[in-house]
């Protein structure tokens, strides 16, 4: 039984498509087409009807009632290749959706361990704001996000990766007053913070649009590294995970400013559709979640220098 012919069943029946299963699967869709006669051809039964249609493709009777035993081999050869610990049987592509607060932590370690641990795979990764990332995840044009979570739809597993505190920061060249502030003071200056549709965003925004007095102007931003660059020169006030700020704060190019409001802390989940059975996904969340609890110790618990 050919296990490329099992695997393109399966996504076929999953995405209801043989272009897009072509995608899934980086090859033409001709090779889909071919995989799926010549399936069809040694089990001696027609898998999906065909109507030539831009409908989805529809399972046979034959078929449905097949796929869960296919879905059945194809999860129990990946477990064979867990248990043997042939991690360098792993291959193709790993489509990895990352936040940015992700990419200027730990991503760095957690893919030079995906690269020892599956030397032959590759990773085509986006970075993006959350929404977008769920939304790839839903479709199935991602493998994988590292992102704020937890998805919460059906055959999608959320693994928690970690949480970042946020803080408000400012430059001293605004000359703010040393004690706890009101974010009516607050909004005397552009608030720098995450992009529109973002959990923090919103958050944010909400607090500020209950205030009494002008309405607080926003300075948003997909880009976290620049939304540092813009408090450190002055241009407005914003909020930043701790874990981003700390050489700033080191330097006094930042320095955090005590509010009677934060915006509630950051959580991280490894989010992926296990629904067809998804090995890549499953093996680089093992990997992930390891990356972030060593880096959550490390701070917690710095090497001594």
């Amino acid at each position: 039984m050919n296990y490329k012919r099992l695997e393109t069943f399966v996504w076929v029946a999953s995405l209801g498509s043989f272009r897009k299963a072509a995608e899934r699967l980086h090859t033409t869709q001709p090779a889909i087409s071919a995989r799926i006669s010549g399936l069809e051809e040694e089990l001696g039964v027609k898998l999906f009807e065909r109507d030539g249609g831009s409908s989805p493709i529809m399972l046979t009777s034959k078929g449905k009632e097949l796929l869960p035993y296919v879905e059945k081999i194809l999860y129990q050869t990946e477990q064979l290749k867990k248990r043997a610990g042939l991690s360098t049987a792993y291959s193709g592509v790993l489509r990895l959706g990352v936040s940015e607060t992700i990419v200027n932590t730990w991503l760095p370690d957690f893919l030079s361990r995906l690269n020892k641990d599956m030397p032959n795979l590759d990773v085509e990764m986006t970075v993006d704001i959350t929404s977008n990332l769920a939304n790839g995840i839903q479709d199935r044009s991602l493998d994988l996000g590292l992102l704020m979570g937890p998805i919460s739809e059906p055959n999608i597993v959320n693994r928690e990766l970690c949480t970042f505190d946020l803080s408000w920061v400012a430059s001293p060249n605004l000359n703010l007053p040393n004690r706890l502030l009101y974010l009516e003071e607050l909004a005397k200056w552009p608030i720098i913070t995450y992009a529109r549709a973002t959990k923090p965003y919103i958050e944010i925004n909400q607090k500020f649009r209950e205030l009494d007095g002008p309405p607080a102007h926003f300075f948003a931003s997909t880009s976290l590294a620049a939304c540092r660059s813009l408090a450190i020169d002055a241009v407005g006030i914003s909020t930043l995970p701790n874990i981003m700020i700390k050489k700033e704060l080191e330097a006094g190019s930042l320095r955090k400013i005590r509010a009677v409001w934060t915006p509630n802390p950051l959580t991280f989940t490894a989010s992926y559709s296990d629904e067809p059975f998804n090995p890549l996904a499953e093996v680089a969340t093992n990997i992930a979640v390891m990356a972030a609890e060593d880096y959550n110790k490390q701070q917690h618990f710095p090497k001594d220098s």
